[in-house]
């Protein structure tokens, strides 16, 4: 049976990684093709993202999430992705960090049969889909090096979890709205870096907070 084309070409998605100053090799090129692919085809039954075109999912998801591996550390080694969805900042921050130890915490078990399914196709080592919610975990995950979430929105539970004892988390990465910034950096217990503006985007910013000592 011939296999079917990817839905976007090598050279589209290399265009788009350039304009955000991402480095990807041909095979981490080729995993993008082929999660987009798979993204798409289950997004018909399951709600993964509310964005339908291609070349959009690209710069939106995997190329935002991608532009946060400039700011992980060497020693950033175990990351936790809390309210993954359909993998987004986890896996396109595996695909390009491969070292990286990947926690995905997501709570509907479909959205992670498909996360499963999709660390599977791209053969991707190092990752562990958790079916629960975040708060439910503790010494499953911890300790952590970096908490990331993207469309989460309870920044206040999620930092709270983050630093406690139990996770020891030391960083956090939030993909945010420019109108959340000062209510997130008012929660007590996180040293702020300042906001990072997210490229093609006026309102999208990534924040990292270094937990107190």
């Amino acid at each position: 049976m011939q296999q079917k084309p990817p839905i976007l070409s090598e050279s589209a998605v290399s265009r788009a990684l350039q304009e955000f100053q991402i480095s990807a090799t041909g095979q981490q090129v080729a995993q993008i093709q082929r999660y987009t692919g798979k993204l798409l085809a289950w997004n018909e039954k399951l709600n993964l993202t509310a964005i339908r075109d291609p070349l959009e999912i690209l710069y939106r998801h995997f190329c935002e999430s991608m532009f946060a591996a400039r700011f992980l550390k060497e020693s950033d080694g175990r990351l936790a992705d809390v309210g993954s969805g359909g993998g987004f900042p986890g896996l396109p921050l595996k695909i390009l960090r491969p070292d990286l130890q990947v926690f995905l915490i997501e709570s509907n078990v479909k959205k992670a049969t498909f996360l499963a399914e999709v660390v599977r196709e791209l053969e991707l080592e190092g990752v562990r889909v958790l079916v629960s919610r975040y708060e439910e975990l503790d010494e499953d995950v911890a300790p952590l090096d970096m908490a990331c979430c993207r469309a989460l929105g309870e920044f206040s539970s999620f930092l709270s979890w983050s630093g406690s004892r139990e996770v020891a988390c030391r960083r956090v990465m939030l993909w945010v709205g420019s109108r959340d910034i000062e209510e997130i950096r008012r929660n007590p217990g996180w040293n702020w870096a300042e906001p990072v503006a997210i490229p093609h985007s006026l309102r999208r910013f990534l924040l990292i907070g270094e937990r107190a000592s």
